[in-house]
């Protein structure tokens, strides 16, 4: 249809084009020919008259001439680009030494070229020759600069003719092209109305042809043999529906559903739904487990919220964010049917992560006691007052606990001056080391059950082991004497324990004992600790070459007793097991990278932590400044119109900064925490995703 319209659009202006050559030329033919009538009747005028003797004898002798002998001239016809014109001219006068005579008539109105269907100024053009030579030379000219030649005649009667045909042809055109219109704006609008569906359909067809070019040809039996993945809990659901499909098809011979054994590693299928899908996503990004691999993303569903609510903890910016969640998920069918933007699709895909995050920040919020870091009384009256009439609200000077422990969280008088109140700065620190310990104590734990179900007795002993001595022997003690420093009240310096643990092991502890028998207990971690970093070096590339070299021993053996089997298979089992050398080196050298990684980790991770309190610190103060120096510096002025813009700017950087820059930094070193200081204790996520068939998968990979 679109190639007839081509045609059909290039004929109509082909005419227009012809149409206004015959206009134009005949214009200027009817000219010529009337001035030349004006004056051969002047002459004849003149020839009646009286003789004279100053008349010319010249113009006698052409009246008198033969017509016969008169030189015929001929001429072409058609148009030129205006702003071609005059080198069309040039090049015409050059190449036929003047002997032509060039005739040009402005079009008005740009008309659109045949050729390009482009709009073009342009003029009509005759051009008068003499000689076959002349005319092949113009012809030559015309192609060059692309102009369009149509023919003419001189005779006025064909003119008349010629333009009533043509613009009779131009309406009929004009008829055919608008119909054509019409028909193909119609047809395009059925085929859009069908669109979507044949082309879901034809996806389908596509990948279902797709999966059968992976199927093989048993040429011996005439069928089709396909090996695939599928999980267990699936096996009797895909036996009733082959039976379906047999019954359905009229099958004369039924399909075999067998399961084989292979020791290939299948791929790794976790059944998610729309609240676990993006805790399983966080985790998918580092890597894909494998088969029978722990799944972090089942402690990622409580630990990374937590730890996001840890630094960002304030009960008012999290009921913000939870508010502004439950919006995406109240109206969760009307979003899942829309295609949404880049960043939109991204927050309405973790709509449940961030409300998760939210009712955590709520938690630790009350636990930091703070609401756009102001403090208040929600569970009770502080428990400290002043005994002094100097006692300042801001300031611990002269406070005495007056009545019992603030039930819940921590107590409002804490929100003091930071510089002379650092008990809050000193909670969330030694909170970060806490957590950051015991969440690296269950990387450590989740190691052991996989060892445990790849039966890997050495990494059991000789990985597992060592790992959880070495890290509880420093910062387990670290974490254990936090602990008691709370309960006691106790005044020791924590620092100075653990630095002359190592410089002083056998010095008295003096103000800084904590416990009886705390000496003592230092010295074994110390050498417990000392201990663990050879055992998880030394042994286990040995172990590993002994069984290899019990594997290798047996592997001789085993040949024999698959005589029957394919022997490209066998060839295969034996280049596998018999040319495959251990490289002792290699594995040593592995293995000291691992044990410089784990001892340098163990450090590096537990400083990694106090991230949760920087962040909680940056965070809170941020908060205090828009308060104080916004919000507060404003409402002190007394003037409605600065309280106005002072509410406006502080809800701005609230919003801005607060909820938006903050939430993304505190969601990414969670996501470090998760992915490096915890993951990398258990989880290789080296396996691969199980992709089964699905035409729900091709309506998405469509959207």
């Amino acid at each position: 249809m679109n190639a007839n319209h081509e045609k059909l659009q290039q004929s109509y202006n082909e005419l227009k084009e012809y149409k206004l050559v015959m206009q134009k030329a005949g214009e200027f033919f009817q000219s010529a020919q009337s001035s030349a009538a004006a004056k051969q009747r002047e002459a004849e005028a003149e020839q009646r008259g009286e003789g004279s003797i100053d008349s010319p004898l010249l113009l006698e002798q052409e009246m008198v001439t033969d017509p016969s002998k008169q030189v015929k001239l001929g001429f072409v016809s058609g148009l030129v680009s205006r702003e071609r014109s005059l080198a069309f001219e040039r090049i015409l006068f050059r190449a036929t030494r003047g002997n032509v005579f060039l005739k040009q008539s402005v079009v008005e109105d740009p008309v659109t070229d045949p050729a390009s269907g482009e709009k073009v100024e342009k003029n009509v053009f005759i051009v008068f020759y003499s000689g076959e030579r002349a005319r092949n030379k113009i012809m030559k000219i015309c192609e060059v600069f692309g102009a369009n030649r149509y023919p003419f005649t001189e005779d006025l009667g064909k003119q008349f003719q010629i333009i009533t045909e043509v613009s009779g042809r131009l309406e009929e055109l004009k008829t055919t092209i608008d119909v054509g219109l019409v028909h193909q704006s119609n047809l395009l609008q059925t085929i859009a109305y069908h669109f979507e569906n044949w082309s879901l359909l034809v996806k389908k067809e596509k990948s279902i042809y797709h999966t059968l070019n992976m199927l093989s040809i048993d040429v011996s039996r005439k069928c089709l043999v396909a090996e695939g993945w599928c999980p267990v809990f699936a096996t009797n659901q895909i036996q009733n529906v082959l039976q379906k499909a047999t019954i359905d098809s009229s099958s004369q011979v039924g399909t075999i559903f067998h399961v084989l054994q292979t020791k290939e590693s299948p791929p790794t299928y976790f059944h998610t739904n729309k609240f676990t899908s993006a805790f399983q996503e966080i985790v998918d990004a580092y890597g894909i487990a494998k088969y029978q691999e722990a799944n972090p993303a089942v402690f990622t569903i409580i630990t990374f919220p937590f730890l996001f609510a840890v630094m960002f903890g304030d009960w008012g910016h999290g009921i913000c964010l939870c508010l502004a969640t439950s919006y995406f998920i109240i109206r969760e069918k009307k979003f899942s049917s829309q295609k949404l933007g880049d960043i939109t699709e991204m927050i309405f895909g973790g709509r449940y992560v961030i409300m998760m995050m939210a009712l955590f920040s709520i938690y630790t919020g009350l636990i930091y006691n703070e609401f756009f870091s102001v403090p208040f009384e929600l569970f009770g009256p502080s428990a400290y007052g002043c005994h002094d009439p100097s006692c300042s609200d801001a300031s611990t000077a002269g406070l005495v606990k007056v009545r019992a422990t603030y039930p819940f969280g921590v107590d409002p008088k804490w929100h003091g001056t930071r510089s002379e109140l650092p008990f809050l700065n000193s909670l969330k620190m030694k909170m970060s080391i806490l957590i950051g310990v015991a969440q690296m104590n269950l990387g450590i734990i989740l190691s052991y059950f996989n060892a445990k179900f790849f039966k890997n007795e050495i990494n059991i002993w000789y990985q597992f082991v060592p790992q959880l001595i070495f890290l509880n022997s420093l910062f387990g003690y670290l974490s254990l004497l936090i602990v008691v420093k709370w309960c006691t009240g106790s005044q020791a310096d924590l620092y100075h324990v653990m630095i002359y643990m190592f410089l002083s092991p056998t010095d008295d502890l003096g103000e800084n004992q904590l416990f009886f028998g705390q000496k003592f207990l230092q010295i074994v971690l110390l050498l417990a600790a000392l201990v663990s970093v050879p055992w998880m070096l030394f042994p286990k590339p040995f172990l590993l070459k002994k069984q290899h070299e019990e594997r290798h021993r047996g592997q001789s053996y085993a040949l024999l007793d698959s005589s029957d089997d394919d022997p490209l298979e066998m060839e295969l089992h034996h280049g596998s097991g018999s040319h495959e050398e251990f490289e002792f080196s290699e594995v040593f050298v592995h293995q000291l990278i691992h044990t410089i990684e784990f001892v340098l980790g163990a450090v590096s991770n537990t400083a990694s932590y106090l991230r949760l309190w920087a962040l909680s610190l940056a965070h809170s103060e941020l908060s205090s400044v828009f308060y104080d120096k916004v919000l507060l510096l404003a409402w002190g002025f007394n003037n409605i119109i600065i309280l106005i813009i002072g509410i406006f700017v502080f809800i701005c950087a609230t919003v801005g900064v607060l909820l938006v820059m903050e939430t993304l930094s505190a969601f990414l070193h969670a996501l470090r925490l998760h992915w490096v200081e915890f993951q990398n204790k258990f989880y290789e996520g080296d396996g691969y995703k199980f992709q089964p068939f699905s035409f729900a998968l091709v309506s998405e990979e469509d959207d």
